[in-house]
Order: structure tokens, then sequence, then C-alpha cells
């Protein structure tokens, strides 16, 4: 049985429609990047179709969410495979990054990302960031928040990190990131926080919860899969998880 959070006027009329038979509590908190804390994919759509622009090529929608969620890596590998571009995956991650140097800068944090990272901190619940980009893109990112991302445990950078074997969908990157809390938590008491279908697949493989905070725009059909779906991280009630409850 598959748990939603249907997108209602208030919290109060929320409570409602969510069903907390299936959910189990949970100790600690995984989350990703792009999407879901910081509003950057429309910046990364932008980079790319400059990119492939440059060679002649659309970036479509289907490319989109053939590559959505995935490490640079495997970003530029499809790109260059698809469109036949007459660069090398490298040659076109090298690119990727260096414009990502700028156009990275100062992305603004989503709806509730900031009140949810505080929260968590303050209550002392362990969190982890997971993400597909590399150590350089996210330095760039979160350079504005140093005091914000300094909260979290760990981070795990899936394009730069070697014990990241596959990128998502497979569950590497939230399994790896879950074996660095000090105390090792089984994957059963980590909830993750995801924005794309492939983030949500690599989180239940690996064994956990996934809450999912979608593009508004993208199909329902790719968003079952996941334990909860919210349309923004400021509907989130973290006592439904066995979390200490916002204050106010």
């Amino acid at each position: 049985m598959r748990i939603y959070l249907l997108k209602t006027v208030s919290d109060t009329i929320g409570r409602r429609f969510l069903s907390t038979k299936n959910v189990r509590k949970v100790t600690h908190c995984i989350f990703d990047m792009d999407g879901l804390l910081l509003d950057t994919e429309l910046v990364y759509k932008k980079m790319i179709t400059q990119l492939c622009a440059k060679y002649g090529h659309e970036y479509t929608e289907e490319l989109m969410m053939k590559v959505l969620g995935g490490t640079e890596q495997r970003l530029s590998e499809i790109l260059c495979k698809e469109l036949k571009l007459p660069v090398t995956p490298k040659e076109f991650r090298d690119q990727l990054l260096v414009m990502g140097d700028t156009m990275l800068a100062n992305a603004p944090l989503l709806d509730g990302a900031e009140r949810l990272i505080r929260h968590l901190h303050e209550t002392k619940v362990p969190f982890a960031l997971a993400t597909s980009s590399s150590d350089r893109s996210v330095k760039t990112k979160i350079a504005g928040y140093t005091e914000l991302f300094s909260y979290f445990n760990h981070m795990v950078m899936g394009s730069t990190d070697k014990e990241v074997k596959y990128g998502k969908p497979h569950p590497d990157i939230f399994l790896v990131a879950a074996s660095r809390f000090p105390d090792k938590p089984e994957p059963s008491k980590c909830l993750v926080f995801e924005d794309s279908p492939h983030g949500v697949t690599a989180g239940i493989s690996a064994g956990m919860q996934v809450v999912m905070v979608p593009d508004p725009h993208l199909d329902k059909r790719l968003t079952t899969h996941a334990t909860i779906v919210l349309p923004t991280l400021a509907k989130f009630q973290p006592e439904v998880f066995g979390l200490p409850a916002f204050k106010s």
C-alpha cells in the first residue's frame, strides 16, 4: 500500500488524508540536494541546453528524464551517446563543470528546506547529504549557506566519491551515506528525501522509506513508488515518522 499526502489548504486538513498504517519510525535522515534543498534544476537545464545547442542538438524532455538524478559522469555518457556528440563524456562533463562554477552559485533554498534542517539539528536527529553532484559543484552551491550545511553529519558526493560505484537509481549512494553515520543505522531506520524518480528508486532499493517532493509538472505515475509525496518540504510532518515534531 502506497501512502500519499495530498496538497491541502492547511496542515490540519492535510493530516486527514495521511494514513500512517505502513509508515515505520526512523532515527536518521538522508537528503538529496538539487531540486529538493536548492532550486538548481532550471539552472542545470539551462546549462545542458546551452551545451547541447553548441553542438547543434536539442536537450529534450525525454533526454532530461533519462539523466535526472544521475551522476555528472552518467549524464555526460548518456548525452554523448544519444546525441552522438563530437566530444568525449569527460570533455562534456568538464565543460559543464566550468559553466557551473558561475551559474550554480547563489541558488536559492527551496520552501521548507532551511526550517527542516535547523529543526533536525536542534532536536539532535542525525542527517546527511547524498547528492549525485561532485565536490566541486557542491562547494559552489553551498558557498552562501556554509552555516546551514555545516549541520549535516556528512556529505556523500556521488560523482566523485569512490565508494559510490553506481549512481541513482542504484542504491549505492544511500547505503554509503547510512554507513558513515557514527552509529551505522540499519537502512530501515533511515528516511530519504528526494525529488527525482531515480532518486526515489535508489532509496527504496536501499531498503529505506522515501519522502518525495517532485517537480509539480512531473507525471504523477512517476511518483507512485515513494512512501509519501509532498508538494514542498514545508508540508513534512516529522512526527509521522517518529521524529520530533516542529514546535510551531
